[in-house]
């Protein structure tokens, strides 16, 4: 499905700034998995994550979907088969556009060329069953400025429209991270359902060590730009925050240090 062969990206290179992103980084993920990752930060995540999505191009690699080889295609390019949820729930939305018009542009992404943009009563009725799935009443807001939504149903409608045509890959960039704790749950709920119900293909960046090792059938800890763990599903299955941070430090020789990782 993904695969990801020897890829690596270094900013600023040859200057006193440069440092090294991603360091020869294999992964490959089948249909249907679902992978959490975990790390500190700067150890890479969020530039893998963009690698994958086009709006970074490595340095040297291999990127392929289904066998076809994306490193050179752009950004827009590859949303018809990648589909991401960002952390900030004022991203992946146009907020000066209501609900309608935000579902019409994602339902029309990987269209052919000429599709209408423009909301239909057979699309609107589409959107309203859609948003029904979600639990929260937006189903009857098909009006409302998107700008207006609090922050957990924003976030709720980015993830509804980042699978709205069931993307080969899911790509979630910390996509709780900025909601208080009962609406990152909702969050967190609806994209399990979600993802079991359409079967995606999903990348999970997170940084709660808990959620990690209970969300998905894969888990990978990244350090200074390389993938230094990867956990199947049956370690999963016994895995304790604890155990995980014992293990990290066993590998990179240091304690996980960065305070924004949350042990759950």
């Amino acid at each position: 499905m993904l695969a990801l062969s020897n890829v690596s990206k270094l900013f600023n290179p040859g200057t006193p700034d440069e440092k090294i992103a991603l360091m020869g980084i294999n992964l490959k993920m089948n249909p249907g998995d679902f992978v959490t990752v975990i790390g500190s930060n700067g150890a890479g995540k969020s530039t893998l994550m963009n690698i994958i999505s086009g709006v970074m191009t490595p340095d040297t690699g291999d990127l392929r979907i289904e066998g076809n080889a994306i490193q050179q295609l752009p950004e827009y390019r590859r949303s018809q088969w990648i589909g991401r949820v960002f952390q900030d729930p004022m991203a992946g939305t146009a907020p000066r556009m209501t609900i309608e018009e935000n579902l019409s542009m994602a339902y029309a992404r990987g269209k052919k060329r000429g599709f209408r943009f423009g909301v239909t009563s057979g699309k609107r009725a589409i959107f309203r069953e859609e948003l029904k799935r979600l639990g929260i009443g937006l189903e009857n807001r098909l009006q409302a400025k998107v700008g207006m939504l609090s922050g957990g149903e924003r976030q709720a409608l980015s993830l509804l429209m980042a699978t709205f045509t069931k993307p080969q890959i899911l790509l979630l960039d910390e996509h709780t991270a900025a909601l208080d704790p009962a609406r990152a749950e909702l969050i967190t709920r609806l994209t399990m359902a979600i993802v079991s119900e359409m079967k995606l293909t999903t990348l999970m960046v997170t940084h709660n060590m808990e959620q990690a090792i209970r969300l998905g059938n894969r888990l990978i800890m990244m350090d200074r730009g390389r993938i230094i763990l990867d956990i199947t599903e049956q370690r999963k299955k016994d895995l304790t925050v604890a155990q995980l941070l014992g293990e990290f430090e066993q590998i990179s020789g240091s304690k996980l240090s960065d305070d924004r990782v949350v042990l759950g």
